[in-house]
């Protein structure tokens, strides 16, 4: 049988060199990666880099040959992209190319799949790769079956191998942890490996952010310098893992982390990776964003091109402690404040035991009798009458100890059978591998909205990582767990997204726990971090810019900093999707006629900040201020946000250089956001230049004397 799968397996292969050429080129508008067929059936990287405008020359990089999908227990001894024990125990793979193919799925998208089989087994590896013309960005994944006896053992199964030959290798990572997530690292590669990776199950990116650029020779810069973006659209754990060896080239593999994941794959069983996203740019580090920006709001976010809600969180507030009048009360401050919604957060929920802290009744779905008498349908109701939505706060895949749900379904928990339990937060895991649990997840949502259908937005958090974890449903096949758990949170979102298709739903994970667009393609938003104060908020909403669109990174305004101004933290919060949670009766009264105006300016330039192009003009990291720009696609207007941060006794600022303009238009300066009877000290407000000279020469933001935390907000119109 195995000689007859062999024969077969080489005849596909003859077939497919006789008709097929020798390279295989995936191209976007200014990019190319090119593999190679060699004679012995082998697939060979030979090229990632610029497009190059004669593709008759193409062939004469096939020369170099980087085994583009290492496998484990043959010759190639550097990490491998997979590797798996087969059913008798042979741990050996070899990977032959049997087909290619392309498909043209619209004028933009292209779909090439990569057929690999080994001539001993009957398994089979397809590699995908998705190209985006227009967004200059590929998406990357892959696809393994097999029809052997028993089951495979995957022990490593990457979505990409990448290979990459160059002087030098720089790193830009991001590292955090709770109210200090995406902290900006670049660091030098040196020969040998270098990981970045989680291990924490659910809010797993809470230490470090599943992104990266990669620079080439150099380190790039905003706007020059060779480098690669990237990232994976998953959820749960992940690895980067960048090889260097002695010849100083580098291998790249991402994809699931497959710690404590050796997964056991049914014969006909098909396991898909998840996907990795990555943008070449020789024009450094914005355009790459750019690339990533685009491609989101067309293709990785849940309705990219659909309006956003501003909203008022009651949090700050009232904590857990409020009621029906309370609530109601606070519906004014959202219509005084002019935003669309209101989002009433935790604490809302249990009778047996009661959400008066985060001690209890995580898991008790049911409206709190002591304080929601009437129930969410009569606040649904009230805030109608307002003018505003109402929004719920929800944690579905968490329970406290003290709930109900605990003391009746302690099968629906993961934890060890024969450990203390481990708590974060006061609660623990929900077994999403559980069939049983999916469908109480996904009833939560279905009952409460077709209960109270006046709903009109989702908080979901999730508020603690694996650990000490174990699943009674799984019994003996624990090792698949981790996998389990993040695709079966998909599913459920895919029946949720099947009923609500329109529903916004806020991505929380205390704070940015999940950043990636695995999730996003169920969620309008995400939370990047608890932290809102508005010095710290810079940082963290210019590490998310880099991958993410501002409509997606939600920013409110709170009262965590007593020491910044109300503009200043406004200022920082227009950046991205604008909310609040603050107590508006506090407001002094020039703070809420502030405020309002803030928000009809916003609303006034949402287009803009949502669906423009980004500029990072003043990095926070090499200045004591920073800038960015947002310029609409037309550049007919734009959008400029400047903050002076701690700037030093006597330092002298100079102009700021725009980007993004017509240079041959003119655009007239005008401040917005200032506070009621103050008037602008820019300059240049008021005056009109061409987008040539704005580019060219910039406009003056600061005097001799910057004040530390002071913002400004330019609009350009084009005249």
């Amino acid at each position: 049988m195995r000689i007859l799968y062999t024969l077969l397996l080489l005849m596909g292969c003859a077939a497919a060199k006789a008709q097929k050429s020798s390279t295989i080129s995936i191209e976007t508008k200014h990019s190319c990666l090119l593999f190679t067929l060699a004679e012995n059936h082998k697939l060979y990287q030979s090229y990632f880099g610029p497009k190059l405008s004669h593709e008759n020359e193409l062939v004469l990089l096939s020369n170099k040959k980087h085994d583009a999908f290492i496998t484990g227990g043959m010759e190639d001894q550097f990490e491998p992209a997979i590797r798996l024990t087969h059913a008798d125990g042979n741990p050996s793979l070899n990977l032959l190319v049997t087909d290619h193919r392309t498909e043209k799925k619209d004028d933009n998208v292209t779909l090439t799949t990569i057929t690999l089989k080994d001539p001993q087994y009957p398994i089979q590896v397809e590699m995908k790769i998705e190209s985006y013309q227009n967004e200059d960005l590929i998406k990357q994944w892959t696809e393994i079956k097999h029809n052997e006896k028993t089951p495979v053992i995957l022990k490593n199964y990457a979505s990409s191998l990448l290979h990459f030959d160059a002087d030098q290798y720089w790193l830009t990572e991001y590292t955090g942890d709770w109210a200090k997530e995406v902290a900006q690292n670049e660091t030098r590669l040196s020969p040998g490996i270098k990981i970045i990776d989680s291990k924490l199950g659910t809010r797993a990116h809470k230490y470090r952010s599943p992104f990266f650029f990669l620079s080439l020779n150099q380190p790039a810069k905003e706007n020059s310098g060779e480098v690669i973006a990237g990232t994976l659209a998953w959820s749960g754990n992940y690895q980067f893992l960048f090889e260097m060896d002695e010849k100083n080239s580098l291998r790249t593999l991402s994809g699931i982390n497959p710690y404590a994941s050796e997964y056991k794959l049914k014969a006909n069983e098909l396991f898909v990776t998840p996907a990795f996203l990555y943008t070449y740019s020789t024009e450094g580090k914005g355009q790459a964003s750019r690339n990533f920006h685009n491609w989101a709001r067309n293709y990785g976010l849940m309705d990219g091109h659909l309006p956003r809600l501003t909203l008022l969180n009651n949090w700050e507030a009232t904590g857990t402690n409020f009621n029906e009048e309370t609530l109601v009360h606070l519906f004014d401050g959202a219509a005084k404040l002019g935003v669309d919604l209101f989002l009433l957060d935790d604490g809302w929920f249990g009778n047996t035991y009661h959400r008066d802290n985060d001690k209890a009744a995580l898991g008790d779905w049911q409206e709190d009798q002591r304080k929601l008498p009437s129930g969410l349908g009569y606040l649904v109701k009230h805030a109608a009458e307002k003018g505003v939505k109402f929004g719920i706060w929800l944690e579905p895949e968490m329970v406290n100890p003290q709930s109900e749900l605990y003391k009746k379904h302690p099968d629906w928990i993961l934890k060890l059978p024969n450990r203390d339990e481990n708590y974060q937060r006061n609660q623990l895991v929900l077994d999403l591998c559980n069939p049983k649990v999916q469908d109480f997840v996904y009833d939560l949502v279905n009952n409460m909205m077709t209960k109270d259908p006046g709903i009109a937005f989702i908080k979901w958090d999730c508020n603690r990582t694996m650990s000490n974890t174990w699943s009674s449903y799984l019994k003996q096949d624990q090792s698949d767990l981790y996998i389990d758990y993040t695709k079966n949170l998909y599913k459920i979102m895919q029946r949720i997204r099947l009923k609500y298709p329109h529903l916004p739903i806020m991505l929380c994970s205390g704070g940015g726990g999940r950043t990636d667009y695995g999730a996003l393609a169920y969620f309008t938003e995400f939370w990047p971090s608890d932290n809102t104060d508005g010095l710290d908020r810079i940082y963290i909403q210019w590490g998310y810019s880099q991958f993410f669109p501002s409509m997606a990174i939600a920013a409110h305004v709170t009262s965590w900093s007593k020491t910044q101004s109300i503009k200043f933290r406004t200022d920082v919060a227009m950046m991205g999707k604008l909310g609040y949670d603050i107590k508006v009766n506090d407001m002094k009264p020039e703070e809420l006629q502030f405020s309002h105006t803030a928000v009809s300016n916003y609303k006034n330039w949402s287009e803009v900040i949502w669906q423009g192009d980004q500029y990072r003009l003043i990095s926070p990291y090499e200045n004591n201020r920073a800038a960015l720009l947002y310029a609409s696609k037309t550049k007919d207007k734009a959008l400029l946000f400047y903050y002076n941060l701690y700037p030093k006794s006597r330092e002298i600022f100079n102009k700021v250089k725009l980007e993004g303009l017509d240079p041959n238009r003119s655009y007239q300066i005008n401040e917005i956001n200032l506070m009621p009877g103050v008037r602008s000290v820019i300059p240049e407000n008021g005056q009109t230049f061409s987008g040539d000279y704005l580019m060219k020469i910039g406009l003056t933001m600061t005097n001799n004397k910057p004040l530390p935390m002071t913002s400004s907000l330019i609009e350009l119109l084009a005249k």
